[in-house]
């Protein structure tokens, strides 16, 4: 029992000190500055994302999303929607896990939307849950170098970019993506 009561504890720290980061509402321009700055290290190192940019019809954009846990985690973070190179809405990316998992990171998250009905998935009222809905494609960086051709075909591509820190395990995770009123 006070292994388990040590463990809770600590997962609050980790937790607290994680999402501390994002207690604060970032600005639109915040949001925006390191939107364009993780779009653009993404499409100078990666052909296929940056192939995937000018096919997308609309590209999200969270610069950092925090996760944190040990055995239940969380992770949050903020992003904006690109169309035509410009902002037109503002997203929370927010998700739990439950399972072996022990850590902390920071990442930029970027999906590539290839098709109106995904695009429309994203702003129903109840949120985007990732995996439920339009496929999601989750364009793993050892893989990406390695890909000739993306075929453009799924409704969704996902790159993980900039990860700092380290967060090991395996569990059940879920994410939802909800429009901010920014």
């Amino acid at each position: 029992m006070a292994s388990f009561k040590s463990s809770l504890h600590t997962l609050l720290v980790l937790l607290a000190m994680s999402f501390s980061i994002h207690a604060h509402a970032d600005s639109k321009a915040e949001i925006d500055r390191g939107a364009r700055t993780t779009l653009q290290q993404l499409l100078s190192s990666n052909a296929d994302a940056k192939k995937l940019s000018e096919k997308a019809i609309a590209v999200l954009v969270f610069p950092t999303v925090t996760k944190a846990g040990l055995m239940v985690g969380g992770q949050y973070g903020e992003g904006v929607l690109l169309r035509e190179g410009r902002p037109v809405a503002y997203y929370n990316t927010a998700g739990g896990s439950f399972g072996l998992q022990a850590g902390a990171q920071q990442f930029g998250y970027v999906l590539f939307f290839m098709k109106e009905a995904a695009l429309k998935a994203l702003n129903s009222t109840e949120g985007f849950e990732v995996g439920v809905g339009p496929s999601v494609v989750v364009v793993d960086q050892g893989l990406a170098k390695s890909t000739t051709s993306i075929t453009a075909q799924d409704d969704i591509y996902a790159f993980i970019t900039g990860q700092k820190g380290l967060m090991a395990g395996i569990g059940i995770q879920g994410n939802k993506i909800t429009k901010l009123n920014k």
